[in-house]
């Protein structure tokens, strides 16, 4: 860029003869151009300066934070998956259900090859549960009760000269049918003196009774209405369904129990007063095919 220099020469006079008169022959200097020294920053700019760089910082700390989480969350990982790994295979090969643990346990028996396989007999007892066994064994204890009982009325018996011509635990007689009792005498019948269904056979208390007909017996109870001690015993005798009923027993004396067969003449209980009875006697009843007959004309006929 072209600099503009002052000519003396375009002075005017007046200018010269100015008592100061300065007209000396001076080089006018020329001006260098110096560098442009960078603005000093003002206060806004320097407000803006830290604003823009505490944003900046801001951004960075959360970026710098993510970065060291995830590198020590993927250490974590490097080290607990293959512990977790070997972990679950332990447990794995370690957990057994009961049913492997039952085989792996599980007792093997050989057996000799000249075993033979043989049945088990019960003999006398019948029962599978605690509670059938206790019941077999309460019955055998009132039979035996029943027979101290029958060897007594038979000692008494005997005393006052009445004793029976067979006291044996099985009736006299060879006959499909037998007579309950062997000595007694016939009180009331069928029908007589209002409702009754059978027929009074009076002797002393004890007095064996038999059953009249094999069979299986349907009721054995030490309560039976007003039978008292009872039992009922189904037959089939001559292809028809007949069923014998003994009533007013002694209480403990009853031999047999419900379902059990039994044989023509064998010892079922003894004659006693229980439930609607006023002295010692057998209440003998007998019904074919569901129907009441009279059973002293029954015995009469088929006793034998």
């Amino acid at each position: 860029m072209a600099e503009e220099i002052e000519s003396h020469a375009n002075v005017p006079e007046h200018a010269a003869a100015d008592q100061n008169r300065r007209a000396r022959n001076r080089k006018t200097p020329v001006r260098r151009s110096r560098a442009v020294a960078p603005a000093k920053p003002t206060a806004a700019t320097a407000q803006a300066r830290p604003a823009a760089s505490s944003k900046k910082g801001r951004v960075v700390k959360p970026l710098r934070s993510l970065v060291v989480l995830t590198m020590v969350g993927g250490l974590v990982a490097t080290v607990a998956i293959p512990a977790f790994a070997a972990g679950a295979t332990a447990v794995a090969e370690d957990s057994k259900t009961i049913q492997q643990m039952a085989v792996d346990d599980a007792q093997t028996f050989v057996a000799a090859s000249d075993a033979n396989a043989s049945e088990l007999s019960r003999e006398s007892y019948a029962a599978t549960t605690a509670e059938e066994i206790e019941k077999k064994k309460a019955e055998e204890a009132a039979a035996e009760r029943a027979r101290q009982v029958a060897a007594a009325a038979a000692s008494a018996a005997k005393s006052r000269g009445t004793v029976p011509q067979n006291i044996a635990l099985t009736s006299p007689g060879t006959g499909e049918v037998r007579w309950p009792l062997l000595n007694f005498t016939k009180g009331r019948g069928l029908w007589d003196s209002g409702y009754h269904q059978g027929v009074d056979l009076l002797t002393s208390c004890g007095t064996p009774i038999y059953a009249a007909a094999a069979g299986v017996v349907k009721v054995s109870q030490e309560s039976y209405g007003g039978y008292g001690v009872g039992i009922s015993i189904d037959h089939v005798i001559g292809g028809q369904q007949v069923n014998t009923l003994y009533g007013h027993m002694t209480y403990g004396s009853r031999q047999v129990s419900v379902g059990q067969s039994v044989s023509a003449g064998q010892l079922i209980g003894l004659v006693g007063s229980t439930g609607s009875s006023t002295a010692c006697h057998l209440h003998f009843e007998v019904h074919i095919n569901g129907s009441v007959v009279d059973p002293w004309a029954w015995l009469q006929t088929n006793a034998g």
